[in-house]
């Protein structure tokens, strides 16, 4: 090895490290405090046990980290069973209530342990391999993280800790109007950096993108509540057939934490009803609803090539990593995870409105766009294949990251997905005109 080599290997495993023991410390803060049938929680399709999730994160690690060895078999692993336990890719969702999981305090002594074994490895080997594993045992651990917290709302469970201990979220007002963007020629996707992207981000390919308008912040729920008032969940013409078989079936005729007392809405935010607060993103609507208030505002979803273009390309045609430019990520620029620890108003973070003035396309609520989840040309997946191919063709895509995701994940070709009924995930949207 290089003089070279090694020094990278050595800043690597420190990079890495770091990285690892911050997911670690933010899966222990939003986990730890849950006792009893709080581990558990109802059996529902849109979560999972808490307790079966958190020994989930150590599996994955352990499997990729330190059991991987190509096609050969899998090394031993550090807890008996953890296979049948915990690998997502073959214990069928409804059964993750019902698997005799270690208790919660065992759980987290396999945790430790696994990541004692990696911290060791790391600073030992920091193999190419080794080193992707661990880019991808962070990003995943962190992404359950963001899990975690939609959870903990979905369950009505009280606020995380360390999203209270937050400051007040930022202020802004409303932010109007439409930017016009000319379009042209755009590389959607991930170019070959160096730096670690997931497969379905592979690679940069050119895509031609017509002349839009789009708005310069999301739907804020002042906004979307007009939309309810106007009797947007009653109207079968703003609805696709896929739409309002899921609206009939559900019952929905508001946002799904919303209620309304002597005219004035509010919503359940963890354990708590607060006032809906108007200029703040409407958040927890699915792409269903996303769509029927598009219909119903004469407006439409932007695709996903839409939404890169507007995030990330600059005035002279040159692609941006992040919509502000190439400053990594910091609390001025976008709310993620460690900012407000809430949705802020959709006119605040000014610093990191994208070359064209959209603001907030990255960070404070994820962004449905029209695309259904699809393979880039010439995909091939990565050695963790169930990252994405179960996914094609049956999601649709969301741009941008929450105010639950790391800012060390963000970027403007991450690619998340989720199917159309979904209205859990702090998820909302943006609008086009449609000409």
């Amino acid at each position: 090895m290089t003089i070279a080599n090694a020094s990278r290997a050595v800043s690597d495993a420190a990079r890495l490290d770091a990285a690892l023991t911050r997911a670690r410390a933010r899966t222990l803060a939003l986990n730890t405090d849950l006792t009893g049938a709080q581990l558990l929680g109802p059996r529902l399709a849109i979560v999972n046990p808490p307790l079966w999730e958190v020994g989930h994160v150590g599996w994955f690690q352990a499997r990729w980290c330190l059991r991987h060895r190509g096609d050969a078999a899998l090394a031993p692993s550090l807890l008996a069973n953890a296979d049948a336990l915990y690998d997502s890719s073959a214990v069928p969702h409804d059964t993750r209530w019902d698997l005799p999981l270690p208790p919660l305090d065992d759980t987290l002594r396999y945790l430790a342990r696994v990541r004692e074994a990696v911290a060791e490895k790391l600073a030992r080997e920091a193999t190419p391999e080794l080193v992707y594993f661990a880019e991808l045992a962070a990003a995943h651990e962190e992404m359950h993280c963001e899990a975690f917290t939609y959870t903990r709302q979905t369950l009505g469970y009280a606020e995380p800790a360390i999203d209270a201990e937050r400051e007040e979220a930022v202020h802004g007002g409303a932010l109007p109007g439409d930017v016009e963007i000319a379009g042209g020629e755009l590389m959607l996707g991930a170019t070959r950096d160096g730096r670690f992207v997931f497969d379905n981000e592979k690679w940069a390919h050119a895509v031609e993108v017509d002349a839009f308008s789009m708005a310069r912040g999301a739907v804020t729920n002042e906004q979307f509540a007009a939309f309810v008032a106007d009797g947007g969940y009653t109207r079968r013409e703003l609805w696709c057939e896929a739409g309002w078989a899921w609206r009939t079936a559900s019952g929905a005729v508001h946002p799904v934490y919303w209620q309304q007392q002597d005219g004035a809405w509010f919503e359940r935010r963890y354990d708590r009803m607060e006032t809906v607060a108007p200029h703040r993103p409407v958040m927890h609507v699915s792409w269903y609803e996303a769509q029927a208030y598009c219909r119903w505002a004469k407006r439409r979803l932007p695709s996903e090539a839409e939404w890169e273009y507007a995030a990330a390309v600059d005035r002279a045609g040159g692609k941006r990593a992040y919509p502000w430019g190439s400053a990594a990520p910091d609390a001025t620029h976008a709310n993620f995870f460690g900012v407000c620890g809430r949705s802020a108003d959709v006119g605040a973070f000014a610093r990191g409105e994208s070359a064209f003035g959209c603001r907030q396309m990255m960070g404070n609520v994820w962004e449905w766009t029209e695309s259904t989840f699809v393979p880039y040309p010439g995909f091939v997946h990565d050695p963790y294949r169930d990252y994405s191919v179960p996914w094609f063709g049956t999601h649709k895509v969301l741009r941008g990251g929450s105010f639950a995701s790391p800012a060390r994940l963000l970027r403007n070709t991450w690619r998340n997905f989720y199917t159309p009924d979904r209205y859990d995930v702090f998820a909302g949207f943006r609008t086009c005109r449609a000409d």
